[in-house]
């Protein structure tokens, strides 16, 4: 693969991948609530979400998705309202007391799965894989082997990007640890939600 083309996919992916979105804010929320280690294992959920939206887009049901609006709106639509569940869940949390929280509510395994519902819900997600991946790929080299690196590139990246969004979410549970500062963080975190959710709604295909 051409390096130069290495060179600028990875500051672009990177970008990409730290963009403020329903995971990143995911991952947020667990390490303010559960802790760093919590919220980075929870990512794996995401992680396998997203190698699945690899691995489908290189099969080639990206197309699918292009063509049949049933299936895109279906998807789009449950995604959706799994964002407005957790947004209506996170605005009715408990502050709770000064004390930090040492064992979530749900085990690790559900918050994994949250991550991964939340990633799969997306079907904006392989439209990006499809738009994206393609812009870095010579066709006069073996296709698979190129999308399989950009691929794992840009799952490491992903990797990144939760550790980041995890560690930001530890420092905000000092800065608002007490009850009242919790409070209004769970409902902004619940609006972003619900904002993400009404996003998806109106996201069409072709952007």
């Amino acid at each position: 693969m051409d390096l130069t083309a290495l060179a600028f996919f990875v500051p672009a992916c990177f970008a990409l991948n730290m963009a403020p979105g329903p995971n990143n804010l995911l991952s947020l929320g667990n390490a303010t609530r559960y802790g760093f280690s919590r919220a980075v294992a929870a990512g794996v959920g995401r992680l396998l979400a997203f190698m699945l939206m690899i691995m489908l887009t290189s099969a080639g049901l990206a197309a699918v998705l292009h063509t049949s609006a049933w299936l895109f709106n279906a998807i789009k639509i449950g995604g959706a309202l799994y964002l407005f569940w957790l947004a209506w869940q996170l605005w009715r949390a408990p502050a709770g007391s000064n004390e930090p929280v040492s064992e979530p509510a749900a085990g690790l395994a559900g918050l994994a799965r949250q991550e991964f519902l939340v990633a799969a819900g997306n079907p904006k997600a392989i439209l990006i894989f499809t738009a994206f991946l393609p812009q870095f790929i010579d066709p006069a080299q073996p296709v698979s082997a190129q999308f399989a690196v950009l691929g794992a590139l840009f799952l490491v990246l992903e990797v990144v990007a939760i550790a980041a969004y995890a560690w930001m979410g530890v420092h905000l549970r000092r800065w608002f640890s007490a009850p009242r500062g919790r409070r209004i963080f769970n409902r902004a975190s619940a609006g972003l939600l619900a904002g993400a959710g009404v996003g998806l709604l109106l996201s069409r295909r072709g952007a």
